[in-house]
């Protein structure tokens, strides 16, 4: 009779990947499709299972939905651009498919689970995962357990202090000064005009400048031990050691700056498919 399976999903704005694994956590099949309609991604991914047994189902997402663990809409997704997806549980569907145990999280949360467990956050009470690409998203992994209030953390609509003559119009829609629509990809490309971050210093020290504030106000509020940052931004030489001297310019060495240590604070994210990683991770936990 065939070993159970343990199915992980990652879900995301262009593209959906998923991947299998056995008991041992041999990888047996892994795939990616592009990110339509809720329904087709449904049957895309009960045909990639096939006639194989779910022992457990681990969903990372886009958001915003629904993650608390007791609510009875948990892994609903709610008001999104995306095209049919708003009101839509591909959790909750997926499951019933499968006659499976669920879990679901946001996809900054499951990489922060992923960093803390397998990565750059190894041996850390709590890990924080920042991404900076095309929006700002960060989650906090404590012991094993991601933050989830009401909602799920939106850190990157946090708002920061412009920047000295700095008069881009940012690039989100509903603030005009939060950390995403001043320093995501979209507003650091605008600023660039064509240039890359690398040769344009004035972009690279306004952009350090902003994430360093993001960055103090996570300090402040979370305390994590760690700052993992991940996202396309992030991948520029020498642009987290400049993120991390921001922070702690703005934090001015008070109280929670003890927890930065002296230096080395803000980690590169370790985990190519980190999200990915921490769903298998969150399908693996039903099975204890």
């Amino acid at each position: 009779m065939p070993q159970p399976v343990f199915f992980a999903v990652e879900t995301g704005g262009t593209k959906i990947v998923w991947r299998i694994e056995d008991a041992a956590g041999a990888v047996l099949d892994e795939g990616r499709f592009a990110t339509g309609r809720p329904e087709a991604a449904v049957e895309a991914l009960v045909a990639a299972v096939g006639d194989r047994t779910v022992a457990g189902l681990g969903v990372a997402s886009f958001g915003p939905l629904v993650v608390d663990p007791a609510s009875p809409d948990r892994g609903l997704m709610l008001a999104t651009p995306k095209p049919g997806w708003a009101g839509f549980n591909l959790s909750k569907t997926l499951a019933e498919r499968f006659d499976a145990p669920f879990a679901v999280d946001t996809d900054v949360n499951a990489a922060a689970v992923a960093e803390a467990r397998l990565g750059a956050g190894r041996g850390a009470m709590a890990v924080a995962y920042v991404t900076v690409g095309t929006g700002i998203g960060g989650g906090l992994c404590v012991d094993g357990r991601t933050l989830k209030g009401a909602a799920h953390p939106e850190i990157g609509h946090m708002f920061v202090r412009r920047v000295e003559g700095d008069t881009q119009p940012g690039a989100c829609p509903f603030h005009p000064d939060c950390a995403e629509g001043l320093a995501a990809g979209p507003a650091v490309q605008a600023r660039l005009a064509g240039r890359r971050l690398e040769e344009a210093d004035e972009v690279r020290a306004t952009t350090a400048d902003y994430l360093g504030q993001l960055i103090a106000g996570l300090v402040f509020a979370w305390a994590p031990d760690r700052i993992v940052m991940g996202g396309g931004v992030m991948s520029t030489p020498g642009l987290i050691a400049e993120v991390e001297a921001a922070a702690r310019r703005r934090i001015n060495g008070y109280g929670a700056a003890v927890v930065m240590g002296e230096a080395g604070y803000l980690a590169p994210a370790q985990r190519e498919h980190a999200g990915l990683d921490g769903a298998m991770l969150m399908a693996r936990d039903l099975a204890h």
